[in-house]
């Protein structure tokens, strides 16, 4: 992995932002994939009853994003995120707005405006790139899987994640006023998972890094944004992305009873640098530099204030570490995740949910 772990500080700046995108003008972008496609000769269907149950779900809850979409609606980009300045507990903590060392500290309303704009112009992005690295990841999951239950539901994810890059392209070309290129952080991360031999590497970070963070963002937006449009949209999305998760965590828990020592601790290793890297990339350092802000500075106080104030970054893990413990990663071994979990502040999630047990919830939003 580019940023595989080591004995690295994982608040090091200077090495956070050295992430940066050398090509953003490209329009392709290419991985390598290092994975044998399997064919299997196994085609009895329902050897595993819960993937099996999930596949049924998934074939009824497709939707149709011109059809069940209401594109008429017309959306305010000032106003989708104004939640961000007005005292609601959102990613910008007070200790970050009023640094003297910063200029945020002299922002009047314009600024803040205008932050909010950029901030919902890059979110909507990242949340479109990230649904092209799913998409691709599930279509290699299909290929590389060795069960016929595993590559049934796959394959309807696979339209998911197509449905999902559509519907974000669209808010994003009709509704937004811009857009930014890939996260540096989130580029490698995806790189990665494409790259790695092990089909279940490719679950792992996919299915519950990614997609596990990407559904409490999700979430997070849904109860705080003020667009009807977006709120639509992503209870829909939502509702897929439950099963996705549900569908890593079924699959992995299996896998997993099976795996040595030593390839557990290189699944802990992944996930912690995953999980790191997703981090970085909800700094998002490249609002601050189209803004004017020293990049340097901002990073440097993000990472220092104290946990209870970054309750947007605390909150996006507050899927993936349950479903780190579901996964029994969280303390195989010397406890070595839980730890690393402990040091960036995110332990105190393990109990939330996990998402095997919460996705029939996230189903229902789309008939409320």
């Amino acid at each position: 992995m580019s940023e595989q772990f080591d004995d690295r500080d994982v608040n090091d700046v200077e090495a956070i932002i050295a992430v940066v995108n050398t090509d953003v003008d490209a329009v392709e972008h290419a991985v390598a994939d290092h994975a044998e496609a399997i064919f299997t000769w196994d085609y009895e269907k329902g050897a595993r009853p819960a993937l099996q149950k999930l596949y049924e779900k998934a074939k009824r809850s497709q939707w149709n994003v011109e059809t069940d979409i209401d594109w008429s609606i017309d959306v305010d980009p000032a106003h989708v995120l104004a939640f961000l300045t007005d005292g609601k507990g959102e990613a910008i903590p007070r200790s970050i707005r009023e640094n003297p060392d910063l200029p945020m500290r002299l922002w009047g309303d314009a600024e803040w405006v205008e932050f909010g704009i950029e901030s919902l112009n890059w979110r909507i992005s990242q949340f479109l790139h990230g649904e092209q690295g799913a998409l691709m990841c599930t279509a290699k999951i299909v290929e590389t899987c060795p069960w016929i239950d595993a590559k049934y539901y796959a394959a309807t994810q696979v339209m998911d994640e197509a449905r999902h890059v559509e519907v974000f392209e669209k808010y994003q070309r009709s509704k937004l006023s811009g857009s930014y290129p890939v996260n540096p952080h989130l580029r490698s991360l995806l790189d990665d998972i494409i790259s790695d031999s092990r089909w279940d590497v490719t679950y792992l970070g996919m299915q519950i890094m990614v997609e596990g963070l990407a559904l409490a963002a999700f979430g997070f937006m849904y109860n705080f944004a003020d667009d009807p449009l977006i709120k639509q949209i992503l209870k829909y999305v939502m509702s897929d992305e439950a099963r996705h998760v549900a569908f890593g965590v079924i699959t992995l828990k299996e896998f997993y009873e099976q795996l040595s020592a030593a390839e557990i601790k290189e699944r802990q290793e992944f996930a912690f640098d995953a999980a790191v890297r997703m981090r970085n990339r909800f700094l998002q350092q490249e609002v601050w530099e189209r803004m004017g802000v020293d990049v340097r500075r901002v990073v440097h106080g993000m990472l220092n204030v104290p946990p209870d104030d970054l309750i947007f970054q605390q909150m996006l893990f507050s899927k993936i570490v349950p479903n780190c413990r579901k996964l029994g990663l969280l303390d195989a071994g010397d406890g070595w995740l839980r730890e690393k979990f402990t040091e960036i502040g995110v332990i105190q999630y393990e109990h939330h949910a996990d998402t095997e047990e919460e996705y029939e919830t996230f189903e229902a939003v789309t008939a409320a």
